[in-house]
Parts: C-alpha cells; structure tokens; sequence
C-alpha cells in the first residue's frame, strides 16, 4: 500500500538507476582493453525523470534507462574507457544507491509511526 506513493517510487526509481549505472561502469572496465569496444553510460536520473512524464503522479517509473555512448575522445590506441572515471562513476552510483535506499526505509518508518504502527 504505501510503496504505491509517488515518492516510493522516485526512491525506487532512483535506487534502479544506480544499480543500472553501477552495472553499465561493470562492463566497460570489463571490456576495456577490448578493441573497438565503445563506453557506454546510462541517461541522467533527471533526464529520465524528465522523459517519463511531466508530473511525479503522472510518470512511468518503470521504463529502461536509455544508454548512450560515452563522450570521451578515443585514445592514441583507440580505446574510449577511462578506468579512473569507471571507478569514480561506479563509486557514485554505490553512494546514489545507498542514499535512496536510506532515504526509502527512513520514509516508510515516518509513514508507520505517523500511521501509529511501529513494526
């Protein structure tokens, strides 16, 4: 009942996206050395909220994330991953993961205490 909130779902949403982001980082240090391989990365969180819908109550949460090729210049042996900025992106999206699911179970408990449940 309460995960049907709008606001549960932006946090569900949002914890999604950095499980995709963290998964997308995952694969281009996989294939890094990989020729020819091009970096991915996933759209924005604020551009999804974006696409989705033009209000919070009328969006489609459960869409994919969009993925687009990286922006970084290929390198003098033509690969386009940069491991430190993997590392930095998939960090992020550990820190973005962390925040939502702290944020999502911090409201659920206001909402029980307001409701005058504890458990």
């Amino acid at each position: 009942m309460l995960s049907d909130l709008s606001l549960f779902q932006v946090y569900g949403a949002l914890a999604r996206h950095a499980a995709e982001s963290q998964k997308v980082s995952a694969e281009n240090l996989a294939r890094a050395n990989e020729p020819g391989f091009k970096a991915k990365q996933v759209e924005s969180f604020s551009d999804f909220m974006a696409r989705t819908g033009p209000t919070i109550e009328s969006a489609d949460f459960n869409q994919p994330f969009k993925h687009t090729l990286g922006n970084l210049p290929a390198s003098p042996n033509g690969y386009t991953v940069s491991v430190e900025q993997e590392v930095f992106k998939s960090a992020e999206a550990s820190q973005q993961h962390q925040m939502a699911m702290t944020v999502y179970s911090k409201s659920l408990e206001m909402m029980k205490l307001a409701l005058g449940r504890r458990n």
